[in-house]
């Protein structure tokens, strides 16, 4: 059991309402071995902020896993550490593995950044020295008196001697072996990337993402590049800064962030950035534009590219320009949509170029398909798009997630509806916690969800060689159907429509092995609560 002190306590609880209990103190139940607080970056907070209790730790929304390249047994999991999913307050999390994913002996919040009301968006990435690098976004908001977030700045913030939003950075060295052993600082200060005020110009920063060039054969070998957008209000910028890893977690000093370049015809801005690196040390990212304009209607994915380091970048190409984006909450449920695509480079290359893949989410039928295209000439063309998901019923897939593998093969996983919510009376309807589920302002059919097509969730995986050729059929990596609705957290306000499971999906390969973490809220006899918890899963590459 995990626990922390949150900056801002949230006394707010939908219970007994699908699940939710509210914000628990911790009492003494943590288990983790973890710093309980207060904390450092709390001492200069305004009167009734950044004090205990230690509250418990009870969802773990968004999905991220790694592993070492100096040893294959070595995995880190993140996600985000949510001790009130009604108040949607939470730091980020970690979860690791010495044995390949057989026992996870070390676990807890991610330290440097409890000063700020929530540490958001877990993505990680090891240097070649098996030091991990877990990117932050650190934010600060209050509660209105409706449960509603307050993002003013100035003297009404919780901690008024913090910036108000940051970019940065936390590293667990190589050989680190308690749950409090990071580094957040650099150069005697926060290990900031950058820094934000939102009330200039409307800015927010969101959406960060890493990549690590692990090759000592690149030209750019060790170069980290942290890649986010900053919201101009509803106008993302999307920005890149650099450093040199370097051995013992440290690093040099951050690049002043630069702008990427975004296709022709943008005005609206990009974001979803997911930079990788090819094996000639050539990095590259997606872009998606999503037009207000046109109530979010059509969305545009293209690709941008860097041979020297991330110095100078320029347009690769076009994935799709007229995308069919999702709703913003899925049909017969609250949750929200998630980052709508996905990213990667092949391991091996073709005809001498490394091939780029590129997953979405298309909505044009009415319900989430699942679709992939490749690029065998740096991303200038792409081959036609392939629907993944092979459900022959008319259900929604989403969140796709690509990896590549050092054989080549291409592994996609994403979550599915395809399967009915377990039947009434049933062992799986009881341990998915059904019965809890009594409210849902998207649904029009009876509650409890007994039997409801296009509710519950699975997870699924489908592997391709380099080819873009399927192998085999989708494989169902879930062992229990469940139930989005319990204990989603609520990110726009305490007790508003929106909910939440995450904006992505965690996959990665090892050898010959492809490891997944998702959410679930089944209870398999260690969670009864039915609360939002990490499944992993493993599966061999084919």
């Amino acid at each position: 059991m995990s626990c922390y002190t949150p900056e801002v306590q949230y006394a707010g609880s939908l219970a007994p309402n699908d699940g939710y209990s509210g914000e628990s103190a911790c009492n003494g139940a943590a288990t983790t071995g973890e710093a309980l607080g207060p904390y450092p970056t709390q001492a200069g907070s305004n009167p009734g902020y950044g004090v205990p209790p230690a509250d418990l730790v009870k969802d773990h929304s968004e999905s991220d896993i790694r592993v070492d390249p100096t040893n294959s047994q070595h995995l880190i999991g993140q996600s985000k550490w949510i001790v009130s999913p009604e108040g949607y307050n939470h730091v980020l999390g970690f979860y690791e593995s010495f044995d390949g994913g057989n026992t996870w002996s070390v676990q807890g919040h991610v330290p440097g950044y409890e000063g700020w009301t929530d540490n958001t968006d877990p993505v990680g990435a090891f240097d070649r020295y098996g030091n991990f690098y877990s990117m932050i976004l650190p934010y600060q908001f209050f509660y209105n008196s409706d449960g509603s977030h307050n993002f003013q700045t100035g003297s009404k913030e919780p901690n008024p001697t913090l910036p108000n939003d940051v970019i940065a950075m936390a590293v667990r060295p190589h050989g680190a072996t308690g749950p409090s052993d990071w580094i957040s600082t650099h150069n005697g200060g926060p290990d900031y990337v950058a820094t934000y005020d939102s009330s200039t110009n409307g800015n927010g920063p969101d959406k960060q993402w890493l990549a690590i060039d692990t090759n000592p054969n690149s030209p750019n070998v060790d170069t980290i590049y942290a890649m986010w957008v900053d919201f101009h209000f509803a106008t993302p910028v999307p920005f890149v800064s650099t450093a040199k890893a370097l051995p013992g977690g440290t690093h040099t000093d951050w690049s002043a962030p630069l702008r990427l370049p975004e296709p022709a015809h943008s005005p609206q801005g990009v974001t979803y950035l997911l930079p990788h690196v090819d094996g000639n040390g050539k990095v590259y990212t997606t872009l998606t534009n999503s037009d207000p304009k046109k109530h979010y209607c059509c969305d545009a994915i293209s690709v941008d590219s860097s041979g020297d380091g991330g110095k100078t970048w320029t347009v690769a190409g076009i994935v799709n320009g007229n995308i069919a984006p999702p709703p913003l909450e899925y049909a017969n449920t609250q949750f929200r949509d998630g980052i709508e695509d996905t990213f990667t480079v092949g391991q091996l290359p073709v005809s001498g170029v490394y091939p780029l893949f590129v997953s979405y989410e298309d909505y044009s039928a009415g319900h989430g398909n699942v679709i992939v295209t490749a690029s065998y000439d740096g991303g200038a063309t792409w081959t036609s798009f392939e629907q993944v998901n092979d459900n022959a019923s008319a259900v929604d897939a989403f969140q796709p997630n690509l990896t590549s593998a050092a054989d080549g093969t291409i592994s996609l996983a994403f979550y599915d509806r395809r399967l009915a919510c377990p039947a009434a009376n049933s062992s799986e309807a009881a341990g998915a916690g059904l019965a809890k589920d009594t409210l849902n302002l998207n649904y029009s059919g009876s509650l409890p969800p007994y039997g409801a097509s296009n509710y519950c969730i699975n997870s699924t995986i489908q592997f391709y060689d380099e080819s873009l050729s399927p192998i085999g059929h989708n494989v169902r990596i879930s062992a229990h159907t469940w139930d989005p609705q319990l204990n989603e957290p609520k990110p726009g306000r305490f007790n508003g429509l929106e909910g939440f499971i995450g904006d992505y999906y965690g996959n990665i390969t090892s050898g010959s092995t492809d490891y997944t973490t998702s959410v679930s809220t089944f209870d398999d006899g260690t969670n009864p609560e039915n609360r939002q918890q990490q499944i992993i899963a493993t599966i061999a590459v084919p």
